[in-house]
């Protein structure tokens, strides 16, 4: 598996160009890049949504400025659970989706990094989309995404007592779905509660995807 993530990090070195301001997420194939960016000498600048990816960019020699300092990027990548050949991405893990979101629609180009089986023909939804939701709406979160047919788990960890929050100090919100016929209209209805500020389910943002399988690289772009 490990050699599908380093071509598709060597592939997605093709998309960056000198003297640009580059996103990055998180995850191994994010890891091989930032090699691959470093020798090649490239000169970018990045962003980032993970403290992980943010700490190896400084070891590797590569700059990395605030979010807020940027208002246009050339080029960010990511990884994902799950995409669909309609380019709709479904992300779980992480607990930095709102982040990554905002990066996604700085970009003029969104590409995620991902080996083959992680697309699908249609989002299966085996994954949970992942709210962040203000602590005040939380009750009042979880009573209207059962309305949607949803099933809210507020995230928790062993290795911490409580719940789980955002790096901007919100619950997070883990909602299972049977099943989803619309993707976009679920995006919709869930972004329309007062208290959500941001799912895990991108179904605008990403303009490529570059899937490593077997027989090399699949592109799949809008």
């Amino acid at each position: 598996m490990d050699f599908r993530k380093k071509s598709c990090a060597a592939e997605a070195l093709k998309y960056i160009e000198n003297d640009t301001t580059i996103g990055l997420g998180g995850g191994s194939t994010i890891s091989y890049l930032i090699g691959n960016i470093k020798k090649a000498d490239l000169r970018v600048k990045v962003v980032t949504p993970s403290f992980t990816t943010a700490s190896l960019c400084v070891q590797n020699g590569l700059q990395v400025v605030p979010t807020w300092s940027v208002d246009r990027i050339a080029v960010a990548f990511d990884g994902c659970d799950e995409v669909d050949e309609q380019l709709h991405a479904l992300k779980s893990g992480g607990g930095i989706h709102t982040k990554e979101k905002l990066i996604a629609s700085m970009a003029d180009h969104y590409i995620l990094l991902v080996d083959e089986t992680k697309l699908v023909n249609k989002l299966t939804f085996k994954h949970p989309v992942v709210l962040e939701i203000l602590m005040d709406a939380l009750s009042y979160v979880q009573h209207s995404v059962k309305s949607l047919g949803g099933k809210p788990e507020i995230r928790t960890s062993a290795s911490k007592d409580g719940y789980m929050v955002s790096d901007h100090g919100n619950v997070l919100l883990d909602v299972f779905f049977d099943k989803v016929e619309d993707s976009t209209a679920l995006q919709t209805e869930l972004k329309a509660i007062n208290g959500v500020i941001e799912t895990s389910l991108f179904t605008k943002e990403v303009t490529s995807a570059l899937v490593a399988g077997s027989s090399g690289i699949k592109v799949i772009s809008k």
